[in-house]
């Protein structure tokens, strides 16, 4: 590390003792940690303002001050431009000020997320796309007691990919979504509590004739058929659940796609012969002619005959023991109570 990175330390220090003293000094600094580690990223004041949604002028005027302070402070400023269209430089000094400011920005919100949970004034709930119904009919048993107690409801959307990351990072507080497990068991889910909606499988929807393709076909034989399939998220862990990490090797796929809908319009347009895998939900939704971008395509059952026997837990998820630690009436436990109450019924 440089002697300007050094002497940086001192003063990052003092800067943690000063974010407690002022809610206006913190409020300033936070927003220039912000500033600079956006420049950081962009390498350009430009490209900076465009991320944070601000006019170039006012984070220019930002990095100056904090160039100006820091020169003081350490005699090294923290970024230097280039010239005209070409990236800034970060100096050491501003490459350690950068670490020390994501550490304190993370710290902070963590900080005032965990301060907030305990208080019961907000909930944050991750959910999948076709999760929020679920949601939302929990929502409705709530609605009038948070509103008047004002408690905040928060809803991030969520990838199933990252369901178990966003609970263990404490990010949301309680998941609603699908994954991947045993047939007739709770493997995996074994550290969260767990409400149970629904269980359910696996189908395909395709465009091959049905003299190629029947009205089913076994877990088994997807290796002989051409697939459409997602780069990761649910289906990804079903492939590899039963086929192994490898499974591009093992498979004949035809295509790869970030999202279901372009799956389908693949299929529909010709250009892909093949099948995709879907949730056994979405196969009827397709059966019953209810998805646009499904019309045309042939729905196939996909049978679970290849060990391990797998299928989807669609549910609700919190910490473990997370709630035993709040009363009743905390809001986490309501609108658990009321996820419980919307099975129930």
């Amino acid at each position: 590390m440089s002697t300007s990175a050094q002497l940086l330390l001192p003063a990052g220090n003092q800067l943690s003792r000063l974010l407690h003293t002022s809610p206006l000094l913190l409020d300033t600094t936070l927003d220039q940690l912000r500033t600079l580690i956006a420049v950081y990223e962009t390498r350009s004041a430009l490209r900076a303002a465009r991320v944070l949604g601000r006019e170039q002028s006012s984070v220019q005027k930002q990095i100056d001050t904090l160039n100006r302070n820091f020169k003081s402070l350490c005699g090294e400023a923290l970024v230097v431009k280039q010239g005209r269209g070409k990236d800034v430089l970060i100096t050491p000094t501003g490459e350690a000020l950068v670490e020390l400011a994501r550490t304190t920005l993370t710290e902070w919100l963590d900080s005032i997320h965990e301060c907030r949970r305990k208080l019961g004034t907000t909930v944050t709930v991750g959910t999948t796309r076709f999760m929020l119904d679920a949601l939302a009919k929990a929502w409705h048993h709530v609605a009038d007691d948070f509103r008047r107690r004002d408690v905040e409801l928060k809803v991030v959307h969520i990838r199933t990919k990252d369901i178990w990351k966003s609970l263990a990072s404490k990010e949301v507080d309680i998941v609603c979504g699908s994954v991947v497990t045993h047939a007739g068991r709770s493997s995996g889910v074994e550290d969260f509590d767990v409400i149970e909606w629904r269980r359910g499988g696996l189908a395909l929807l395709t465009n091959l004739p049905e003299s190629r393709l029947g009205a089913s076909v076994g877990t088994g034989e997807l290796p002989k058929l051409p697939l459409v399939v997602p780069g990761d998220g649910l289906i990804a862990e079903f492939l590899r659940g039963w086929f192994g990490s490898d499974y591009r090797n093992e498979l004949d796929i035809a295509a790869e796609i970030d999202e279901i809908q372009y799956g389908m319009s693949l299929l529909r347009s010709g250009l892909v012969e093949g099948c995709m895998i879907v949730t056994s939900g979405l196969g009827v939704v397709a059966a019953n002619n209810e998805l646009r971008e499904g019309s045309g395509l042939r729905v196939v059952a996909l049978t679970n005959d290849r060990k391990p026997q797998l299928e989807r837990l669609v549910g609700v998820f919190a910490r473990k023991d997370e709630r035993a630690k709040f009363p009743a009436d905390h809001p986490l436990n309501l609108l658990w109570a009321a996820f419980q109450r919307e099975v129930s019924d």
